[in-house]
């Protein structure tokens, strides 16, 4: 069954533009069909076209079940965009087929890109959320200042992955506590500054690393949220 995404579809019975354009004109889709629906809130719908229209797409609502996310924690990445778009959007799509809760961007001091419109991202994260079968679209943040962003309170673990040797680093594996929310810090393509390091070490994050090897930031990120979700399964069985 074919999934849109349609947010306010229950009070409004119709998909929205891109979505209707999509099922009537490219998938083909007439009155009568059935389709599923998702609202990005963990609720799932199975529905029946009553208006194959490519603009307005009416359709009636059959069933509805809650789906919310499998996972028991809320996993959160806080991320300085690349300055390649391209390797930030990839970052986003990954993560929200392995399963995270919230994406939040960050201004750092050596951060190269310092300005990031999120419509494009947001689009990606709806993609992304129903190709892998999820009903809960992850919560994209804003870019934000680091200090700011660090004295934030979080209910959870809080850590910060950077590359700096000689401090007391150890594996995420190591100090992540299955059964948690967890919060991770990844910083740009220069790393964070010591002085971010150190803010973020005052409002309670732990320095992590995450493996043997250097990594880029997105693939940081993807590792961080990756570990995180493995060990919460492991932890399950």
């Amino acid at each position: 069954m074919q999934i849109f995404y349609a947010p306010d579809i229950e009070t409004v019975h119709e998909l929205p533009e891109t979505e209707s354009q999509h099922c009537v004109k490219v998938l083909r889709m007439k009155e009568g069909d059935e389709i599923g629906i998702i609202d990005g809130r963990g609720n799932r719908y199975r529905a029946e076209i009553t208006l194959a229209h490519p603009k307005r797409c009416g359709v009636k609502l059959l069933q509805q079940e809650l789906a919310p996310n499998p996972w028991p924690v809320r996993v959160h990445v806080a991320i300085a965009p690349t300055k390649n778009l391209d390797r930030i959007e990839w970052f986003a799509e990954k993560v929200t087929e392995i399963g995270i809760d919230a994406i939040s961007l960050l201004r750092c001091r050596f951060s190269e890109r310092k300005e990031l419109k999120t419509e494009r991202l947001n689009k990606i994260l709806v993609s992304a959320m129903k190709q892998s079968l999820k009903a809960v679209l992850p919560q994209l943040s804003e870019m934000t200042p680091f200090a700011e962003f660090v004295a934030r309170p979080f209910d959870g673990q809080k850590f910060i992955a950077h590359c700096y040797k000689g401090s007391d680093r150890k594996e995420l594996t190591e100090l992540y506590r299955p059964g948690e929310n967890a919060l991770i810090l990844i910083g740009p393509e220069g790393d964070f500054s010591p002085e971010e390091v150190e803010q973020a070490l005052a409002c309670g994050f732990r320095p992590v690393m995450l493996g043997p090897s250097r990594l880029r930031t997105e693939t940081a990120g993807v590792v961080a949220c990756h570990t995180i979700q493995v060990m919460n399964q492991l932890n399950s069985k």
